[in-house]
């Protein structure tokens, strides 16, 4: 009896090795790890691509930082219109659950 006849081969979806699977006992017989991916890097793409990220960086800082100061000054501006607003009201004392009564 040939056990190739029962074999199936699947390539894995999820990290590309090959999986060889007896069909009537529904097990794993053989895994193939998937090939390995060669990084087409070379020293002056890698340079390029710290720089590039060393300017992202110091972009998003910069953005960062003016988000701060506009944010400091809107609250600036907030405080200084509520500082305003209660320069209008009276000065009372407050009522102390204990006054109720």
């Amino acid at each position: 009896m040939d056990s190739t006849k029962n074999d199936i081969t699947v390539n894995c979806p999820c990290c590309g090795a090959q999986l060889t699977i007896d069909a009537a006992l529904g097990k794993v017989l053989r895994h193939d790890p998937p090939p390995t991916k060669r990084s087409d890097l070379d020293l002056d793409n890698v340079q390029k691509m710290l720089q590039e990220q060393a300017r992202r960086r110091e972009e998003i800082f910069a953005q960062s930082s003016a988000d701060l100061k506009i944010k400091s000054e809107l609250l600036d501006k907030k405080f200084a219109a509520a500082l305003e607003k209660s320069k209008d009201e009276p000065v009372t004392k407050p009522m102390r659950d204990i006054d109720w009564d």
